[in-house]
């Protein structure tokens, strides 16, 4: 149900910011991940330690500690950050910015996208 709504918000971001762009209005997406610590995150990794997947430790110090390793970054973004870059989209600095999804996860989807 995430992939498929997903895909449903930035689809509707892009064709949105088309129909709004002739008016100077801006349309674009952001996509955190991994941020934290907090109550989301902490519970988060007791759900998928509970999870039986094969893709999660059962010890959700382990889960954490798994994930983080896994940012390039080597550590949790933190909502400052996220703030920051919704106040850059929200910005003059951003007046022919539209219709993207500014991905916010450390450097974990990096690489060329057309």
């Amino acid at each position: 149900a995430y992939a498929s709504s997903k895909a449903a918000v930035l689809a509707m971001t892009v064709s949105t910011s088309k129909d709004l762009a002739p008016y100077n209005i801006r349309v674009n997406a952001i996509s955190p991940a991994l941020i934290g610590p907090g109550t989301m995150w902490t519970r988060q990794n007791e759900l998928h330690a509970q999870s039986q997947s094969p893709y999660f430790a059962t010890d959700p110090n382990i889960v954490a500690t798994n994930k983080i390793n896994s940012v390039p970054m080597k550590r949790l973004g933190t909502i400052q950050e996220v703030l920051k870059s919704v106040a850059f989209l929200l910005s003059d600095d951003a007046s022919y910015t539209t219709g993207i999804n500014l991905v916010i996860d450390g450097g974990m989807s990096s690489g060329l996208k057309a």
